[in-house]
């Protein structure tokens, strides 16, 4: 199994104008060409978190699914991120995990964050989705997911974890910014896995402040890379597998793991 290296995209995002946001990542992302498996962008990257999603919203294939598909094959590496798509008349928060060659998985945010009243505009997602990329197997997730350890957590059976790598693609306010870090080290130890979150920079069109405190956490709950707070950053960072299966044979917790089922 190979080790998979990761970039981090911490930055400021512009209030629905999703032309300059992909001109922006565009001007970031060119020097990372060869240089990472992964790069992973914040939630809504090229609009910010809007819950107006008539004035954005793409439908499947317009101009962020091709800004992907072209980018990925230019850097020749998967970026994801999530974004506004209108299809058979309904709204979604969907991650994009789109590959070089164009071919991508998705997934539809599950959790939609109430307080924000993003559950009135948008439909939930209902599949968990599981992706496999050189031997890693990856649980994406969307903010708010963050707060739902049931929906996040791993299963181990056969000798096998359900997962390795969790993935949170956010726009979390600044007030919340110790409940972000401390709940993605908690996913973590819990789950006995990597977990890397980004999060967005900057202030929103309503006026919501955003810190960052983008980072990747390891299986013991350490830090393995972080992006500085209020400021734009791509942290890149090389993750072993090797070391997540040692730990996990020597301290496999996975065996006693309660069993459940989710409805």
């Amino acid at each position: 199994m190979q080790d998979l290296t990761i970039s981090l995209v911490q930055v400021d995002l512009v209030w629905e104008d999703i032309t300059q946001n992909l001109l922006r990542f565009d001007a970031c992302l060119d020097p990372l060409a060869g240089k990472q498996d992964v790069i992973l962008l914040p939630e809504m990257f090229n609009t910010a978190f809007v819950v107006r999603p008539e004035q954005v919203a793409e439908t499947p294939g317009s101009q962020s699914m091709r800004w992907l598909s072209r980018k990925a094959a230019e850097l020749q590496c998967v970026i994801a991120g999530s974004m506004i798509i209108k299809e058979s008349g309904y709204y979604y928060n969907r991650l994009i995990w789109m590959r070089p060659d164009g071919s991508f998985d998705s997934y539809d945010k599950r959790h939609l964050f109430r307080m924000g009243n993003e559950h009135l505009r948008f439909q939930p997602g209902k599949k968990k989705v599981i992706i496999h990329h050189q031997g890693w197997k990856i649980r994406p997730f969307i903010c708010y997911d963050l707060r739902f350890p049931v929906w996040s957590k791993n299963t181990y059976k056969d000798g096998m974890y359900e997962y390795d790598l969790m993935i949170y693609l956010a726009n979390w306010p600044e007030p919340r910014r110790e409940v972000w870090t401390n709940l993605l080290r908690a996913r973590a130890l819990e789950n006995l896995s990597f977990v890397a979150g980004v999060n967005r920079i900057g202030m929103d069109g309503t006026g919501i402040s955003y810190a960052g405190d983008t980072c990747l956490v390891d299986f013991k709950g350490q830090l393995a890379a972080t992006c500085p707070a209020h400021e734009e950053h791509i942290a890149t960072v090389r993750i072993s597998f090797d070391e997540l299966r040692n730990f996990r044979e020597t301290f496999n917790v996975g065996l006693d793991w309660d069993s459940f089922t989710l409805k």
